[in-house]
């Protein structure tokens, strides 16, 4: 049985040397703060478990025919970075409902990939022009652009793949509804009509000034959606009824929020070598966000009140969604 939520379990110390932000925290925050570094022991732990997952399947995918210079670029967008936070949400919802992590990865992997994907196509020139990536080089960047895209597009499918296999799950209305959902999450009216409007606001001329409700509705689907789909796939997995996925919805829609908010003060404050990725770029391409709109201090207002929806999703299932309560109160608290 793998093991990814135990706080003092042996593979607590398996925290792979890309998280050094994890081991950092453990460090300084002390004992008021148990409950959060206690999360992101659990978070490292859920990312060397997803991380040993992804590697097998890629490499079987490898084998199978892909060709070896794509192959090594699909690896170097998924493999050796990231926080797997999208995973860790799938492995939790289904531990609510007894599901070991064995039947919720195939679904945390392809979310995963959905999410890197994302992130490969985001980087390009034409889109973000952005060259760091997890303290890496980007993948167009790193090799080009034309591979780039024949990444984003072999992860997209493989998602799908990983989610659809008829041994990811005997039960075939389970593996329709993990597809739908990831389908919906990740297409045009949820990460990539994000992207969208996102670049439209960037980039095309006489676009309408944004008020509060169109960013918030732009990050509901650009950053939003994959989280919210995240939760509501580990209660699928898990055999969840219609009211627990409805309520792990709500509690994902929230996180999201908070999420985005974060992520856009950690652009604001943070620097590069604490996010690995470039900072400041929001304010120097004129992106429309609630720090811009409302300023830092509002926008604090707006994180809370999303962490506190949040956590109070979870109330119906007690305890058992302690490390989830934790990820939402992590939002208040990033450095990356």
């Amino acid at each position: 049985m793998l093991c990814f939520s135990c706080w003092r379990c042996d593979t607590a110390s398996a925290i792979p040397p890309n998280h050094g932000h994890v081991e950092r925290r453990l460090v300084t925050l002390g004992g008021e703060h148990k409950a959060v570094s206690q999360f992101l022991v659990q978070l490292g732990n859920a990312a060397t478990v997803v991380e040993a997952y992804l590697t097998t399947v890629l490499a079987k995918q490898e084998s199978e025919g892909t060709p070896p210079r794509l192959a090594e670029a699909i690896r170097h967008a998924v493999l050796g970075g990231g926080k797997r936070f999208r995973p860790f949400l799938v492995l939790h919802s289904a531990a609510l409902f007894g599901a070991s992590p064995e039947a919720a990865l195939p679904a945390a992997a392809a979310i995963e990939c959905i999410h890197c994907y994302s992130l490969v196509h985001d980087d390009l020139p034409s889109m973000d022009n952005d060259e760091l990536r997890r303290g890496r080089p980007t993948v167009w960047k790193a090799y080009d652009e034309w591979t780039a895209i024949l990444v984003g597009d072999a992860l997209q499918a493989f998602a799908f793949e990983l989610v659809g296999a008829p041994d990811t799950n005997s039960d075939a209305r389970v593996r329709a509804d993990l597809v739908h959902v990831l389908a919906v999450a990740s297409g045009a009216v949820g990460m990539v009509g994000g992207q969208q409007l996102d670049l439209e606001a960037g980039k095309l001329a006489g676009q309408p000034a944004p008020t509060i409700a169109s960013i918030m509705r732009l990050q509901a689907m650009k950053t939003g959606a994959l989280i919210r789909a995240a939760c509501e796939m580990g209660a699928i997995v898990g055999g969840g009824t219609p009211d627990e996925r409805a309520a792990l919805r709500t509690y994902g829609e929230h996180l999201g929020a908070a999420f985005q908010i974060s992520d856009d003060l950690l652009d604001a404050e943070g620097s590069s070598s604490e996010t690995g990725k470039a900072t400041g770029k929001d304010a120097a391409a004129g992106k429309a966000t609630l720090i811009g709109m409302l300023g830092i201090k509002e926008a604090r207002s707006h994180l809370d009140h999303s962490i506190a929806a949040a956590i109070a999703a979870l109330n119906v299932f007690g305890d058992r969604a302690e490390p989830l309560a934790d990820a939402a109160k992590l939002m208040g608290r990033r450095d990356s």
